[in-house]
């Protein structure tokens, strides 16, 4: 038997129920159910990043759940519901897309050539600030984003503030300067050494600024290699401590050289 988002749709509502609903499910609020959310959009990264695609189904499920809990909530309190997700979600993407929907409507088809890919993401970037002049002015005339998501990640939020600033020239035009930034910026921590530890926190964090200037323009996602490094790290890691318990040996007590011998053979 196949179901439809529909039947998604009602089970929610039936969870919610006030006489004969789920008491958990009962209890829950925006802000309850915003953390879920985010680790729920985190397990999708996660199962991309294993190349886990049976996992990605799953996960996938579990975030359109958070979705279809949070359009409950909002027609339970008179705010929107699911539909007007759908609509808002799909009049946005028509209208994002001239270049595939030229008269805006899901009937229609584009004749001529097609866009680049960046020329694309540019069309993109000048219909959102459009669509954002039409709603009313941004809090500030600064070429900085006012709308960054509060808990979105910080290596992410230091990309989009750089595109934000390069939107406007205020960028290197090549890699090469943000290698030497980045010596630039080492050279500043061991300075800082002698001075506060808020100086070298500060420091440090010019670094990682820097080091994600310098993935951004080699089109690298900073997030996504260093949640790639965080695997590699602790998979060879264990293997250290397997090859550790199959000499008999425990592990915390190897000298620093044992640790790192072990180490280069779990890199071959």
């Amino acid at each position: 038997m196949s179901h439809s988002i529909d039947d998604l749709i009602t089970l929610m509502a039936r969870l919610r129920d006030r006489e004969h609903g789920c008491p958990w499910d009962l209890k829950q609020t925006f802000a309850t159910i915003a953390p879920y959310t985010l680790e729920e959009a985190c397990e999708v990264a996660e199962a991309i990043e294993r190349e886990d695609y049976d996992n990605l189904k799953e996960e996938l499920g579990d975030l359109l759940f958070q979705v279809i809990f949070h359009a409950q909530m909002a027609r339970e309190s008179g705010f929107f519901d699911f539909a007007d997700i759908s609509e808002g979600l799909l009049a946005k993407l028509l209208r994002r897309h001239p270049h595939v929907f030229p008269d805006g409507s899901l009937k229609s088809f584009a004749t001529e050539q097609q866009l680049t890919s960046e020329q694309v993401k540019q069309k993109w970037q000048e219909i959102k600030a459009e669509e954002k002049k039409q709603k009313g002015p941004k809090k500030s005339d600064s070429a900085m984003p006012d709308d960054l998501p509060a808990m979105l990640p910080t290596l992410q939020r230091a990309e989009k503030i750089q595109v934000a600033a390069a939107r406007v020239g205020f960028d290197w035009l090549e890699p090469e300067p943000v290698f030497d930034k980045i010596h630039e910026e080492l050279d500043e921590i061991r300075a800082a050494r002698s001075e506060s530890q808020e100086r070298i926190s500060e420091e440090v964090g010019d670094l990682l600024f820097a080091c994600v200037n310098l993935a951004r323009h080699l089109g690298v996602d900073a997030d996504m290699a260093l949640r790639k490094a965080c695997h590699k790290f602790d998979h060879r890691f264990r293997k250290m401590e397997a090859l550790a318990t199959e000499h008999e040996e425990r592990f915390e007590q190897l000298t620093l050289e044992e640790m790192e011998s072990y180490w280069q053979q779990c890199k071959q």
